[in-house]
């Protein structure tokens, strides 16, 4: 059984815990060892996810499975972008799910959690960046009807930057 709240301050350190492994996961092989670890140590704090909880335009959720938090996601309303000429646009900024329990399709239940809050806020769209080389979640996203408009470099330190698609979803 699933379900998906809402999370709030009081969720600071189990979206770190999340944050944390989910990240290793999925780019844990995508830059040298010490640039990614100083990376996650530096954004997945409890005290970071506490400001980001803080900040009324970023809306996390959570998603259990048998009570068990098994996934996250962050969305941010009316997220323009440089190269979007679109109003009134979602950013997707993260949806991760702990990698036992991808089998599930627990990532595509909080996607289409998401792009439904998302339309039900009178958005237009929703765009992400996703690594180039995570191509399991590449396929997700385009099998969901994202398009990939553009590119981004995403800096994990000074001296690494993963190339990132930038991906777009127009609603019908």
């Amino acid at each position: 059984m699933t379900t998906i709240n809402k999370a709030d301050i009081d969720n600071a350190r189990c979206l770190s815990i999340l944050g944390k492994q989910t990240f290793l996961e999925s780019h844990g092989m995508s830059a040298p060892e010490k640039d990614v670890s100083n990376y996650v140590d530096s954004k997945f704090t409890k005290q970071v996810f506490k400001a980001e909880l803080n900040n009324a335009d970023n809306i996390f959720h959570i998603i259990y499975y048998n009570k068990t938090p098994v996934g996250y996601s962050k969305i941010i309303l009316n997220s323009s972008q440089e190269n979007i000429q679109i109003k009134g646009i979602t950013k997707l900024e993260r949806l991760y799910i702990l990698k036992e329990y991808h089998h599930l399709k627990l990532g595509l239940e909080l996607l289409n959690f998401n792009l439904d809050l998302s339309q039900k806020n009178q958005q237009t769209g929703i765009w992400l960046y996703v690594w180039i080389e995570n191509h399991k979640a590449i396929n997700f996203y385009k099998k969901a009807g994202f398009k990939i408009i553009d590119k981004y470099n995403f800096k994990i330190s000074e001296t690494h930057s993963n190339p990132n698609h930038q991906m777009l979803l127009i609603y019908n």
